[in-house]
């Protein structure tokens, strides 16, 4: 596979920690060129450290502006972006009625309107060129509804229908589009939160693989975990009396309400409110 990636010049946002940073380590492994992008330039200089890059800005994605800065600079020192990771997101969880207005706005900014900034900017550099591939990170929560993150399955949902609409929007242009559907992982974005039973979380280099075989061999979207994927598509396909069991054993419904640690979220929470 490294063969196919090694020399492709790929950017991604939100890459100073989490699926963002081992993405982008499993492809400077393969030998991609990589720019990272992430609002934490304190995280980020730790990040291209270790990664040992030197492409890197930061990057506000609900900021166009930003948006095309950070895009133009890897452009600059990279050359012309054949891969564009849309990863950025925020995950707070509890009850709808409590969440602040700003925490809501911030979602919908960061998790929807970033990838369109970004999805849009990379097309318009993409499509002269009749080549490219733009790759949005979703969840399993973009076709599921899970209590507790309520504003968080929305967006997630916008960016699957936006993603896919996009590859068929395009479809001959050259461009290719992509979504990538995790379930839990262990990161930041969940820590304190509970964990359904009888599935794992993944393991951000999970993630990575995943998006790392996307670029080798594009298509329209990818599940992680595949068992976790499975049963998820199960929340569409059965009828309501017969899925209602197996949330129940699953405690899907607990997870991320009943079964969190709100003293170990805090810090997470506190950043993505500040940031």
């Amino acid at each position: 596979m490294s063969s196919t990636i090694s020399g492709k010049v790929i950017a991604i946002t939100g890459g100073a920690r989490g699926i963002g940073f081992d993405t982008a380590k499993r492809l400077v492994a393969d030998g991609a060129r990589v720019a990272i992008g992430d609002i934490d330039e304190v995280q980020m200089k730790e990040a291209v450290t270790e990664l040992d890059i030197t492409a890197y800005a930061r990057l506000d994605v609900t900021d166009p502006a930003s948006f095309a800065e950070f895009l133009d600079m890897v452009e600059s020192e990279l050359g012309p972006i054949d891969v564009l990771v849309n990863n950025a997101g925020i995950m707070p969880t509890g009850w709808f009625h409590e969440e602040s207005d700003k925490i809501t706005r911030r979602q919908v900014e960061i998790n929807v309107l970033g990838v369109m900034w970004g999805s849009k900017q990379a097309l318009q550099r993409m499509l002269p060129r009749r080549a490219g591939h733009v790759i949005n990170i979703a969840s399993l929560a973009g076709e599921g509804y899970f209590p507790g993150v309520a504003a968080y399955c929305g967006t997630k949902h916008a960016v699957k229908a936006l993603t896919e609409t996009l590859r068929r929007e395009y479809r001959n242009s050259g461009v290719e589009f992509s979504c990538v559907m995790p379930t839990f992982v262990n990161t930041e974005l969940t820590a304190g939160a509970g964990k359904p039973k009888l599935l794992r979380n993944a393991e951000p280099q999970e993630i990575a693989d995943a998006i790392a075989d996307l670029i080798a061999h594009p298509k329209p979207q990818v599940r992680v975990t595949r068992l976790a994927g499975k049963v998820s598509q199960l929340q569409n396909v059965l009828p309501r009396r017969m899925l209602a069991p197996i949330i129940k054993v699953l405690r899907a419904e607990h997870v991320l309400l009943q079964d969190v640690d709100n003293n170990a979220r805090k810090a997470y929470l506190d950043r993505i409110e500040t940031n």
